[in-house]
């Protein structure tokens, strides 16, 4: 995929962008720029796809929800996850245009996304590019977010179905908040991973 329009779109909004052919290239790039932090992971496929976790580990302090520490769960280590150094997450979904899209349950990804980290990385394959920014939205909410919820068991309407949102009001219901990202958010580092694979839901 040729990423040279959709880049420019971004960096217009401000954001720092760097290109990938592969998921390989990108975390050797996060893990040579990334050292000696502390550094939060905002629950992501994407992430586990790159196997960056192990790579970090090595020579930063990592803390990620799908890994939590003896003696934690999953909602002790998102908070934690929101006080680090730098913040690792994708999205669900992001525009040609250069507006990215997160829809959140708990909110510990999008909150660690918006603000007070030194530095944010929005890790982003391929399947999540729409050529507009209701196509994104859509796909955040018809595709990305009934997919999540079959991966984490939930018994919504969307996870039974798997074609929509229902707009439910379950007690599992994963898509409680729907984040547009217009422009990089004022007083941060942010930068946006492109990688040319399908990573992710």
């Amino acid at each position: 995929m040729d990423f040279s329009n959709i880049a420019a779109a971004l960096r217009k909004r401000e954001y720092d962008v760097s290109c990938f052919a592969t998921a390989k290239e990108a975390a050797a790039y996060l893990d040579a720029a990334i050292d000696g932090q502390t550094v939060g992971f905002g629950d992501s496929l994407t992430l586990l796809a790159l196997g960056i976790y192990d790579l970090l580990a090595r020579h930063n302090d990592v803390r990620d929800p799908a890994h939590p520490r003896e003696g934690e769960d999953f909602y002790s280590t998102a908070r934690t996850c929101l006080l680090t150094d730098v913040f690792l997450t994708s999205v669900n979904g992001l525009a040609a245009t250069g507006e990215m899209v997160n829809i959140d349950g708990t909110g510990n990804r999008v909150a660690g996304s918006l603000y007070g980290h030194k530095k944010v990385y929005f890790v982003v394959g391929s399947n999540k590019i729409a050529p507009t920014l209701e196509a994104a939205a859509f796909r955040a909410r018809n595709v990305a977010a009934p997919q999540n919820a079959v991966r984490h068991g939930y018994r919504t309407p969307c996870a039974r179905k798997q074609d929509r949102c229902y707009d439910c009001y379950h007690p599992n219901r994963i898509c409680n908040a729907q984040v547009i990202y217009w422009q990089k958010m004022n007083h941060m580092d942010m930068e946006v991973i492109l990688i040319d694979e399908p990573l992710g839901l």
